[in-house]
C-alpha cells in the first residue's frame, strides 16, 4: 500500500513539475534581453518554495538574462524563506526584487539575498523577528538562527550586516540608524540611504529603466490549474473534510466488510489528502508510512486478534499522528521550527474530524437500513414451501427470547453460547465484548440476532 501511495505521489509530482511551468517554445528572442518575472504576493510557505524552484528552472530554460521577483508579503515560514534565499544566492542569473508595499520578515530575508532591491514609494522592508501565529516573539534560539542567517545574507550581497541583524534583534544599536530600541524596518527612502535599495520605482518597467535595461522581452511565471487545485486541497477546512471521508469510509468498511464502496471512497480521500501535502513538502514518507501502519494495526485488531488491546490502541494513535503530522511543517523528527500552536491545531483538526465522521457514520448507517432507497435494494418476494421451495432449518427460531453469552467479540458478527450450545450470531447494534450477557431478539435469513441483556 505504501509503495502504491508513493508511486501516485511521485506521478502527481512529475505532472505538477511538467504542467507547472509555462511552455516557452513560442518565446522569440529577437536579440532582446529576456527578463523573467516571478510574483510572490502571499505568505512564504511550501507552495511558494515549489513555485520558486519551477520558476528558476524555467528561467534557465529560456536563458533569462535577469530574474525579477515582484514581492508583496508579510512573511511566512523561516525554513522555506531560507531555501528560497539559498536558491537566489546560488543562481548565476542576476536577481532583482521589486517590493510592492511589503517585504516583512521572511520577505526581507529573500529580498536581501537579491542582487538589487527596488521599492515602490511607501513600501517597507525589515521586521524579521521570528514570531508565532499570535505575533509573539519566539525564544532566543530561533532569533539567534535568524540573526546569523540575515547577517550572512547581507555579507554575501555586500550590504551592511549590522543593519540586517538589527532587523531581527531590537538590542542591536546602530547610531543614526537603529537606536530606538525597536526592531529595524526601513521605508523606501531609508533603504536607499543605507544601501538597502537601489532605487524607487512604480512598476516593473521603471525598475528595468533604472537598471539600464531598454530592449527586453518579459516572460512571467504563471501557476497552472494543477497548482491552484493543490493550493485548494491543502486548505485546513478541506483537509478536515477529507479526513472525515477517510475515517468514515474505514468505519463503514469494518462494519460491512466486502462492500467495497466505503474503502474506495476512503482511499480516494487519502490520496487527495496526502498527495498535495506531499507535494507541498509538508507530508513526509515516514508520516505516510505511520498512517498506513496504523491502518494495518487496526485491521489486525479487528480481523485477527479478538478483543481490543495494544494493536488497536497503537493503530488509532499511529493513524491520528500520521494524519496530523502530515499537516505540519517539520523536517523529519526535527520540530525545532515547528510552532507548538501549529501542531496543536493539526491534532485538533484530525480529532474533530474523527469524532464527526464516526458520529455521522453511525447516524447514516442507522438511517440507511430504514430508508426507502435501501428497501428498493432488498428482495421482498416470498418462496412458499407449498410451491416447492425448500428453506433452511428454522429450529433456531425457538431460541428467540433466550439468554446466553458472547463467546467471541461481536463486530457485529461472532459466536454466542446458549444453553451449552454454540451458535453464529449478529449484534443488532454496535459491538458486544466477549463474555457479555446477550438475548436473542430475532431469527431472520437463517441468522440469529442478539443484543446486550
Amino acid at each position: 500500500m505504501y509503495s502504491m501511495f508513493r508511486y501516485i505521489f511521485c506521478t502527481i509530482g512529475l505532472l505538477a513539475t511538467y504542467y507547472g511551468s509555462n511552455s516557452q517554445d513560442s518565446v522569440e528572442l529577437d536579440g532582446k534581453t529576456i527578463v523573467y518575472i516571478l510574483n510572490i504576493k502571499e505568505d512564504i510557505g511550501p507552495g511558494i518554495w515549489r513555485q520558486t524552484m519551477q520558476a528558476f528552472a524555467e528561467a534557465h530554460e529560456v536563458k533569462a538574462d535577469y530574474i525579477i521577483i515582484h514581492m508583496n508579503t508579510y512573511g511566512g515560514t523561516v525554513i522555506h524563506a531560507d531555501s528560497i534565499r539559498t536558491r537566489i544566492l546560488n543562481t548565476k542569473t542576476p536577481v532583482f526584487v521589486f517590493i510592492d508595499n511589503n517585504a516583512a520578515s521572511a520577505g526581507a530575508l529573500i529580498s536581501i539575498a537579491c542582487d538589487s532591491i527596488y521599492m515602490r514609494p511607501g513600501a517597507n522592508i525589515g521586521a524579521t523577528t521570528v514570531v508565532n501565529q499570535e505575533g509573539t516573539a519566539m525564544p532566543d534560539k530561533y532569533q539567534s538562527y535568524m540573526r546569523s542567517t540575515m547577517r550572512s545574507t547581507a555579507e554575501a550581497t555586500n550590504r551592511n550586516p549590522d543593519i540586517a541583524e538589527a532587523m531581527v534583534d531590537e538590542r542591536i544599536k546602530i547610531p543614526g540608524i537603529s537606536d530606538s530600541g525597536e526592531v529595524l524596518t526601513f521605508t523606501t527612502k531609508e533603504a536607499i540611504a543605507n544601501n538597502y535599495c537601489e532605487g524607487q520605482a512604480e512598476s516593473i518597467e521603471e525598475v528595468l529603466k533604472l537598471a539600464g535595461i531598454t530592449e527586453y522581452k518579459i516572460v512571467e511565471y504563471k501557476p497552472t490549474q494543477l497548482e491552484k487545485i493543490i493550493h485548494i486541497l491543502v486548505n485546513p477546512v478541506l483537509s478536515g473534510i477529507l479526513i472525515m471521508i477517510i475515517i468514515g469510509g474505514i468505519y463503514f468498511e469494518l462494519q460491512t466488510p466486502g462492500v467495497g464502496f466505503p474503502i474506495a471512497a476512503a482511499s480516494i480521500a487519502a490520496i487527495l489528502y496526502f498527495a498535495p501535502l506531499y507535494l507541498e513538502g509538508l507530508a513526509d514518507n515516514w508520516e505516510i508510512l505511520l498512517f498506513i501502519s496504523g491502518l494495518i494495526l487496526l485491521a489486525v485488531e479487528v480481523f485477527v486478534i479478538p478483543g481490543f488491546g495494544i494493536a488497536g490502541i497503537l493503530g488509532i494513535m499511529f493513524t491520528i499522528t500520521g494524519l496530523a503530522l502530515s499537516m505540519v511543517d517539520n523536517i523529519g523528527f526535527d520540530f525545532t521550527f515547528t510552532h507548538g500552536d501549529t501542531l496543536t491545531r493539526a491534532f485538533i483538526i484530525v480529532l474533530t474530524s474523527l469524532i464527526l465522521s464516526i458520529s455521522a457514520a453511525v447516524l447514516l448507517g442507522a438511517r440507511l437500513v430504514t430508508s426507502s432507497a435501501f428497501n428498493r435494494l432488498v428482495l421482498r418476494t416470498t418462496q412458499d414451501s407449498s410451491k416447492g421451495y425448500v428453506g433452511v432449518d428454522s429450529r433456531e427460531s425457538a431460541l428467540i427470547g433466550k439468554n446466553g453469552k458472547a463467546l467471541t467479540i461481536m463486530r457485529p458478527s461472532g459466536k454466542v453460547t446458549i444453553e451449552g450450545d454454540i451458535y453464529d450470531a449478529v449484534a443488532e447494534t454496535g459491538y458486544i465484548e466477549e463474555g457479555e450477557e446477550v438475548t436473542v431478539i430475532k431469527f431472520e435469513t437463517a441468522q440469529l440476532f442478539v443484543r446486550k441483556t
